[in-house]
């Protein structure tokens, strides 16, 4: 559902004065021709090192970004609702797998990148670190930020790197449906009684910030943007990725009668480009480095469940009687 296009820890050098100049050179142009990296191939370590760190953080994205929604389905409103709900998140939760796979490709397991999650060594979205007070909020993640979450998929399936690019592809044929759905969601609120619009309204107010947070950093802060994107590691830079968002939903939400909480959002139709409030990029670091609302919840929700799982991984792997070593 989420994430994907932004990588909010930047290694703070190069190190492609180490690599092999000749085999640097073959990869940079299979990369111009269009060619797909696979896992064999030869690719600099810096490439190797990125990657893990995208579709790691990407993968976490999903699986924390399934429990404020999560919470909701024994509340949703209706039979329907929580049907629909119930297998959004479980989509979600798929999706985290076939990620957790694709990023193991380059070397890294599956164990080593939830034991970095929950001890906080590995980021995932921030958005995810804000409650999800009402159903409007629930309304509001299905549809606006599993929409700004299409956006860096779209983009990024186009990348570089195979078993990624797969991945995705099969990602964003579900997410469609997700974004339908929530739409829907939100339609219904918007559309509904007097108190069904405040409370929708109200979870614009709430989720704005965060959203203009959710693509990432404006490129000014980033370092290795132009490499990234030489690679085909990043398909389009936060700044573009988050105009596209504006552009396509900006109409959306005010059609519905909704007011976005910006009092200077407008675009500039000289340059196509989105003119907004400092949306406070020290919060984003804050939260996304641990001091949000929800990260000491969603990181205790993850980690009981990783060790209640234990004895299943534990007998799949014939290691049934093997004693469980509590998380850090």
């Amino acid at each position: 559902m989420y994430g994907g296009g932004t990588i909010f820890e930047q290694p703070k050098q190069d190190n492609l004065t180490n690599e092999d100049p000749v085999l640097l050179a073959a990869f940079e142009a299979r990369i111009e021709r269009g060619e797909k990296i696979e896992p064999q191939d030869w690719m600099p370590q810096l490439y190797r090192k990125q990657l893990i760190r995208m579709i790691e953080q990407h993968a976490h994205s999903e699986i924390i970004g399934a429990l404020p929604e999560g919470t909701w389905i024994t509340r949703a409103p209706g039979f329907k609702r929580k049907m629909a709900l119930i297998a959004k998140v479980q989509d979600e939760v798929g999706h985290a797998q076939m990620l957790y796979s694709a990023a193991e490709t380059l070397g890294k397991s599956r164990e080593q990148m939830i034991n970095d999650l929950i001890s906080g060594k590995s980021k995932y979205s921030n958005i995810f670190n804000y409650p999800a007070f009402t159903w409007a909020d629930s309304c509001f993640i299905s549809w606006l930020v599993d929409a700004g979450a299409i956006v860096n998929q779209l983009a990024n399936a186009r990348g570089s790197y195979g078993p990624y690019c797969r991945a995705l592809d099969r990602i964003c044929a579900e997410e469609s449906f997700h974004l339908k759905y929530g739409h829907h969601c939100v339609i219904y609120l918007a559309t509904g009684t007097t108190i069904q619009r405040e409370m929708m309204q109200a979870a614009v107010d709430r989720w704005w910030k965060p959203m203009m947070h959710f693509f990432g950093p404006p490129d000014k802060m980033s370092v290795h943007t132009e490499l990234l994107m030489k690679w085909k590691v990043k398909m389009a830079t936060n700044d573009d990725m988050r105009n596209q968002f504006l552009d396509m939903y900006v109409p959306k939400i005010r059609e519905l009668g909704l007011v976005i909480p910006d009092p200077i959002l407008d675009k500039d139709e000289k340059t196509g480009k989105w003119i907004f409030s400092d949306p406070d990029w020290d919060e984003f670091f804050r939260v996304i480095n641990g001091d949000g609302p929800c990260n000491k919840e969603r990181l205790e929700v993850r980690k009981i469940a990783e060790e209640r799982g234990a004895w299943v991984r534990r007998a799949l792997s014939g290691n049934i009687f093997k004693p469980v070593t509590p998380l850090a």
